[in-house]
């Protein structure tokens, strides 16, 4: 095995030791620098300690700019893994930092804060080593239909619920516009409550509690859909063998596999 193939087994893979430990190491230096930047947020404790956090972010980007590099250098397929959902992830969880290079801070103040804000993109690379995370995913993936047909059915709702309320209570109570009554009808039926707009009208508060006992009856839905799936994808998650072909990178394999059934290489 050569050293493309072995960097490639220890960064993409989860079966060996070395990939294990990889994994750990790595995960716990996402969560440092996403607390680093959560902390930085707080002006007392910015002001305190601006050179350490300025070293440790500059510390966790050269750390997470080399594990992209070798992700790139060791892929069997290097522009899949840059366009994926991970390596734009990657990419957006480096780039903030080379930005304020760029740019004039005492200029673009407002641009430098939202783009270092972006390193929170780090967190979503969490879920590449969480095992779990795979079947959540794939529980999501198998609900989607059925939980878009949901939202439609909601959305038709809070609109009949919005047009109504116009109707019934009018600008003077607030309700100036169809959108500023179908706010105050998702707010109503996800029981929040705000608080900022409310009937005034009989007629008004009739139907705002029939929106709040709706609310309860439909609040629970998505929750069942995906936990159904959920289950389902747990049973059928235990039969594939999670290793990666350190020639294709294809990692669905039956339990009894030696070989790579995509290309034949021993796994």
């Amino acid at each position: 095995m050569n050293l493309r193939n072995k960097i490639f087994l220890t960064i993409f893979g989860t079966e060996t030791r070395s990939g294990r430990t990889f994994d750990i190491v790595l995960l716990w230096m996402i969560i440092l620098s996403v607390s680093i930047v959560i902390l930085e947020s707080v002006s007392s404790i910015r002001e305190a300690y601006h050179d350490i956090f300025v070293s440790t972010e500059w510390f966790f980007t050269i750390v997470f700019t080399l594990e992209y590099m070798l992700r790139i250098y060791s892929s069997p397929k290097p522009l899949k893994y840059i366009t994926s959902f991970y390596g734009v992830v990657d990419l957006l969880a480096i780039l903030p930092t080379y930005m304020g290079l760029i740019f004039d801070q005492s200029t673009f103040l407002l641009t430098i804060r939202a783009l270092r804000l972006l390193r929170m993109f780090r967190v979503f690379k969490l879920a590449r080593y969480v095992k779990e995370a795979a079947i959540l995913v794939k529980a999501l993936q198998l609900s989607i239909h059925k939980i878009i047909v949901f939202f439609g059915a909601v959305l038709t709702l809070v609109l009949i619920l919005g047009s109504l309320l116009y109707l019934i209570e009018g600008e003077e109570n607030g309700f100036t516009s169809i959108p500023q009554s179908v706010y105050w009808a998702i707010v109503t039926i996800t029981t929040v409550g705000y608080g900022d707009i409310a009937p005034a009208t009989i007629a008004g508060k009739i139907l705002a509690s029939i929106a709040m006992l709706t609310g309860f009856s439909i609040i629970a839905v998505p929750t069942g859909i995906i936990s159904v799936e959920i289950g389902k994808a747990v049973k059928s998650g235990r039969s594939p063998k999670q290793v990666l072909c350190s020639n294709c990178g294809h990692d669905h394999h039956d339990n009894d596999a030696h070989f790579c059934k995509i290309c034949g290489t021993k796994l």
